[in-house]
């Protein structure tokens, strides 16, 4: 299995970048998972966007959906090329009826509802949910297969239930937004100290941050997180791939 960083920022994207979204591959099979501002754009730098499987969103924030609108719109243009493909499945939660229904557009893409209690097969990924604490409803996942997991919190506060949610995978993916000063003051978020411990308590084998804030300087967020977790720990790198 293979990830692969798309942005990595929390709420907007840097100049030429984009929010928190990562590639996911497997024996040719592509699944996106969120598709905010940006993501489309840098996307096209590691697969043609025709040979995109599936999207998984985690909930409806903006920094997190902006750009489905602008997918679908590159699938709708293929097909009056007289290139058309199958209905691209895009997977969010049914909570928030209005943003589920924009998932399914003209026949190019189809919104498939997940809840948390679902155990889905994605392409070859085992596909399970935990629901984070955030001021909209939202959805950790954890992609298994051929024995590794690779856990992504979502955004998150601290949450007891994704300690035993993300236990012994082999790479987790923690939002780290907050800065250690502004912990307990901005609700929805972890700082790096919790992504940290987060690791530590589950057991994990690898560590990597991501939904970064635009101000400061995120390797202290790194740090925070290393103090707390011995193990492998990094801010994610856009481009880079990570096997798992």
């Amino acid at each position: 299995m293979k990830v692969i960083p798309i942005g990595i920022w929390g709420g907007y994207p840097k100049a030429n970048s984009a929010t928190s979204s990562f590639l996911i591959e497997h024996d040719g099979f592509h699944c996106l998972v969120d598709c905010g501002s940006g993501v489309l754009a840098s996307l096209q730098n590691y697969i043609p966007l025709e040979k995109l499987d599936a999207v998984v969103i985690s909930h409806y924030h903006a920094d997190h959906i902006a750009d489905i609108g602008s997918l679908q719109f590159s699938r709708i243009i293929n097909y009056y090329l007289g290139k058309p493909a199958p209905p691209l499945p895009i997977y969010g939660h049914d909570q928030d009826v209005e943003n589920f229904a924009k998932l399914s557009y003209k026949e190019q893409t189809v919104g498939v509802p997940i809840q948390e209690t679902d155990v889905l097969h994605i392409g070859p990924f085992e596909v399970s949910f935990c629901e984070t604490t955030h001021p909209v409803y939202c959805l950790a996942m954890k992609f298994t297969v051929d024995g590794r997991s690779v856990t992504m919190t979502a955004d998150t506060e601290w949450r007891d239930e994704l300690v035993e949610f993300a236990r012994d995978t082999d790479l987790l993916i923690s939002e780290a937004n907050l800065y250690e000063e502004h912990l307990g003051k901005s609700p929805g978020h972890m700082a790096g100290s919790e992504a940290g411990r987060l690791a530590k308590m589950a057991g994990v084998k690898n560590l990597l941050l991501t939904h970064l804030p635009l101000h400061g300087d995120p390797t202290e967020i790194l740090h925070a997180a290393s103090n707390v977790y011995e193990g492998p720990a990094e801010l994610a790198v856009v481009g880079k791939v990570y096997e798992v």
